[in-house]
C-alpha cells in the first residue's frame, strides 16, 4: 500500500523519456513514476499519443497501476474548454474522482529574445502553460473540492530571474505563478492544497543538449548551488507525492521552490 493508493491524478505533459541510463528524462513522466511507485490510479495527457501509451505500457506493467491517457493540446487555435472538460470527463468516467491536479505542461521558443519574439512564438508558450492551467484548474475544481484534493502547478526560475531568451515562457511561469498564489487563497476553505513547484532538472532535452552542442553547454548551462540538477522522480516527483500526501494538507496555501533537488520557501 503506497502514500496514494485508491487516489487518482492527472497529469499533464507526461509522456515518458528516460535519460541515457535509463532514468526518467522528463519532469512528467518523472511525476508518473513516483505516483505509479505509490499506487495512484493515473491520468497522463500530452500532445504526443505514441509517448503517452509508451508511458502506459511501462506504468502499469511496473507497477500494477491503472493508465489513462488522453491526447490534449491546449493552444490559442484550439476549443480549449472542450479539450479540457474532454480530459475531465474521460477521467470521471473512468475513475469516479479527481485527488490530485499536476500542471506540468509547457512549451515555449526558448532562446528567442523579446525584440525577436513573434506573436506565435509568445501565444504557444502563454496557451501551453498559463491558459492550460487556467482551464485545467476551472475545470477540475468541483472534483477536486468534494476530495479536498491537490494542485501541483510548475513555474520557473526563468521567471524569478529574468533569463535571457526566454521573455514568453518567463510570463507564462509568472503568471501560473499569480494564479496558483490566488487559488490557494480562495480555495484553502474548500479543503484544496494547493502549491507552485519552481525545478530545475535534468531532462532528456538537456542531456541531448549537451552532446550535441557541448560548448554552447558549458557557455550557458550552469550547475545549481546544491551540485547537482534535480532527478525527475527521485526528487521533483517525490516532491509532488509529499504535496498530495495526507500528512502536508496543513500546509495549505505554500508555495514551494526546487533548485536542484533542494526545496526552500520563498
Amino acid at each position: 500500500m503506497g502514500f496514494l493508493t485508491g487516489k487518482t491524478a492527472i497529469i499533464t505533459g507526461a509522456g515518458r523519456a528516460v535519460l541515457s541510463d535509463g532514468r526518467c528524462g522528463s519532469i512528467g513522466y518523472g511525476i508518473a513514476t513516483a505516483y505509479a511507485k505509490e499506487g495512484a490510479n493515473l491520468v497522463i495527457t500530452g500532445r504526443n499519443v505514441k509517448k503517452l501509451e509508451s508511458a502506459k505500457e511501462e506504468l502499469e506493467r511496473l507497477y500494477g497501476i491503472q493508465v489513462l491517457t488522453v491526447q490534449a493540446d491546449v493552444n490559442a487555435g484550439a476549443d480549449n474548454l472542450a479539450v479540457v472538460q474532454n480530459v475531465v470527463d474521460k477521467t470521471i468516467e473512468t475513475f469516479g474522482h479527481i485527488d490530485v491536479l499536476i500542471n506540468n505542461a509547457q512549451a515555449s521558443a526558448s532562446g528567442v529574445t523579446l525584440a525577436d519574439h513573434t506573436t506565435e512564438q509568445f501565444d504557444l508558450a502563454v496557451y501551453s502553460g498559463l491558459y492550460a492551467v487556467f482551464y485545467y484548474m476551472k475545470a477540475c475544481y468541483p472534483h477536486l473540492k468534494e476530495t479536498k484534493g491537490s494542485v501541483i502547478n510548475f513555474a520557473s526560475g526563468a521567471g524569478l530571474f529574468g533569463n535571457y531568451g526566454q521573455c514568453a515562457y518567463a510570463a507564462a511561469k509568472e503568471g501560473i505563478r499569480g494564479l496558483t498564489r490566488v487559488a490557494a487563497t480562495e480555495w484553502a476553505k474548500d479543503g484544496i492544497n494547493v502549491n507552485i513547484i519552481c525545478p530545475l532538472a535534468w531532462t532528456s532535452q538537456l542531456e541531448q543538449f549537451q552532446m550535441a552542442y557541448p560548448d554552447a553547454y558549458k557557455a550557458n548551462v550552469h550547475t545549481p548551488p546544491a551540485g547537482h540538477f534535480g532527478d525527475a522522480e527521485l526528487e521533483i516527483g517525490r516532491v509532488c507525492v509529499q504535496l498530495a500526501s495526507p500528512d502536508f494538507k496543513y500546509m495549505t496555501g505554500e508555495t514551494l521552490t526546487l533548485e536542484g533537488g533542494l526545496g526552500q520557501r520563498p
